[in-house]
């Protein structure tokens, strides 16, 4: 078994470098789509926030296999080619920018009128308000589900392999295959997600100890 595991390694960890980076581009950007929708959609007119509330509700109603599938083979068809790793990250981005919003929007709605009201009586202007207001509270209301859905995307990444990517999933079943020892190789790639997404866990504790409300 230790000779499997040896013998896997170097493979794994090529595997586990592409699912960092796929966790990593995944989670960026989704952060900073999310962000900017979710502002739409608290503040924006109503043009744009059902266009918002469209693309939430649609795309969280997509399982995420089907949504992976459907860039990577349905978009060819209007005449957009993607490689396989982009088709996948921009998926996932897509299924995960739609959870974002809906953090945002419950951050921001948690926050009591009276605070935006008193910004604009002393004369803030909307991004001011934004700034030093708002956010600086939402945040510690939206820090734990976005850090959940961090080890999401850890775990969903998992799912690029069916397009052919060799990410750590991947590599393990080319290891079996050339093994024949399935159960060994599994327990490693369950123990390296596990590190990983525990490792989130805790830092969304320290994170969430950090900026907890004062309690009196």
């Amino acid at each position: 078994m230790l000779g499997q595991i040896a013998y896997a390694l170097p493979f794994l960890a090529q595997g586990f470098a592409v699912t960092l980076w796929v966790s990593l581009l995944v989670v960026v950007l989704s952060l900073v789509a999310g962000v900017m929708m979710g502002v739409g959609l608290v503040y924006g007119p109503a043009p744009l926030r059902w266009a918002v509330r469209i693309f939430s509700d649609t795309i969280r109603g997509i399982p995420i296999l089907v949504l992976i599938f459907f860039v990577y083979y349905g978009l060819p068809a209007v005449g957009i080619h993607l490689e396989s790793f982009w088709a996948a990250v921009l998926a996932l981005t897509l299924f995960k920018t739609a959870q974002v919003i809906e953090y945002l929007r419950g951050a921001v709605g948690s926050i009591p009128k009276g605070q935006s009201e008193a910004a604009m009586a002393i004369g803030l202007t909307f991004r001011q308000r934004l700034a030093y207001v708002i956010f600086p509270q939402a945040f510690r209301r939206f820090l734990p589900p976005w850090i959940n859905g961090v080890t999401d995307a850890v775990k969903g990444s998992a799912l690029v392999s069916l397009l052919g990517i060799t990410d750590l999933m991947h590599a393990i079943n080319q290891v079996i295959g050339r093994t024949y020892e399935a159960m060994p190789l599994y327990i490693l790639g369950a123990v390296i997600y596990f590190v990983v997404n525990y490792a989130l866990s805790l830092a969304s504790r320290r994170l969430e100890r950090r900026f907890s409300f004062i309690r009196e």
